[in-house]
């Protein structure tokens, strides 16, 4: 099995500073021995907003440099003007920001951003198209403002506060109506050459399989996600299987009604065919994850989103697949695979601390 060679310890590698592109020189590193906390965090004071922008909900809450959430609010997203949206991120701002001192604000959006964080490329919950909302959210708050994917701001709040804390490759897997990616190499959020790296749920992983709404077919989120479940617990449910009764039985009869979060109760209730609808989208899991890890070597895997609310009964298949699906089983470490710690709040705690340490950077 695996060691590390004579003489190199295993552990966490130094980490340089996030969420900024690599400069081509003049790069410096974490001296050796330098504590990261001490290197990121603005003090207790630093505090920071961050905000979590959904297709129905609009989460915020100040952060501080610790990862807690000091005070919350919410919004119903309102519609998809942009200029609408603008304005609730304001009030929300405004009203967190009444007796605490507020150092940047962070973005959360599901939706490719550039770069340089500056503007939303595309965001399929809302109508922003090459929209330059880091610009516009700084002239009206006067203060810094970081955009980020939802899914980055959801692996740094887990690399830095969650289950992937002192892991020095860490990639972050968000399972609901799809599948959801974000990657946190060596102290960095990895977004990739054009920024959109992460969009794990688009490998095909079946050809010719599920179309996806994507335009591909066959794609992991057609699989091992919460969308999913629910699909499979229907198909299973319209045969009229002897198997499915109490899943009919719980939405009255009416199979069209079945979703994943349904299938989830019932099988954390002891249903046995839901069991077993979750044991199969694990077992698609694990095979995800590792082709995953013959790609990108990391250490950890966090999965998160909703459908980890089935715990163990999710979990554990996906390790049993993964491990007999993995490459050079047996002949290489393997990375570890744990539920995320942050629950629904860790988009709006990453968001908030990316700000933070993006904006000291800055200054």
């Amino acid at each position: 099995m695996y060691a590390p060679p004579p003489g190199e310890q295993a552990g966490p590698l130094p980490r340089p500073v996030p969420w900024r592109r690599r400069p081509t020189t003049g790069r410096t590193r974490l001296r050796h021995g330098e504590g990261l906390r001490e290197h990121l965090r603005l003090g207790r004071k630093g505090l920071a907003i961050g905000i979590d922008i959904g297709g129905t909900k609009v989460a915020a809450g100040v952060v501080d440099a610790e990862g807690r959430i000091l005070n919350e609010a919410r919004r119903s997203t309102p519609g998809t003007d942009p200029r609408a949206v603008e304005q609730v991120i304001v009030e929300l701002v405004e009203e967190l920001g009444r007796g605490h001192r507020i150092w940047s604000v962070g973005i959360g959006a599901a939706g490719w951003m550039d770069l340089d964080g500056g503007t939303v490329l595309f965001s399929p919950h809302l109508a922003w198209r090459n929209e330059p909302l880091r610009k516009n959210l700084q002239n009206l708050l006067r203060r810094p403002v970081l955009l980020a994917n939802d899914a980055d701001a959801a692996a740094w709040a887990e690399w830095r506060f969650g289950a992937g804390q002192g892991e020095a490759r860490l990639v972050c897997i968000t399972l609901g109506t799809g599948i959801g990616g974000a990657m946190v190499m060596d102290g960095r959020v990895e977004r990739g050459r054009f920024g959109v790296a992460g969009e794990f749920g688009h490998q095909i992983i079946m050809p010719g399989g599920h179309r996806c709404e994507c335009g591909n077919r066959g794609c992991w989120e057609q699989y091992a996600s919460g969308n999913a479940l629910g699909r499979e617990a229907r198909i299973l449910a319209r045969a009229n299987s002897p198997v499915a009764q109490d899943l009919l039985a719980a939405v009255g009869g009416d199979a069209d009604t079945i979703t994943g979060v349904i299938v989830t109760e019932l099988a954390l209730a002891g249903d046995a065919a839901s069991r077993e609808l979750i044991d199969e989208v694990g077992e698609w899991l694990g095979l995800g994850l590792a082709n995953l890890a013959a790609a990108l070597d990391p250490g950890l895997f966090v999965i998160g989103g909703g459908l980890c609310s089935a715990g163990d009964l999710l979990v554990e298949p996906a390790r049993k697949a993964f491990a007999r699906n993995l490459t050079g089983r047996g002949f290489r470490p393997a990375a570890g695979i744990q539920l995320a710690a942050l629950g629904p709040n860790a988009g709006l705690i990453g968001a908030a601390d990316l700000s933070r340490v993006s904006s000291r950077v800055r200054a």
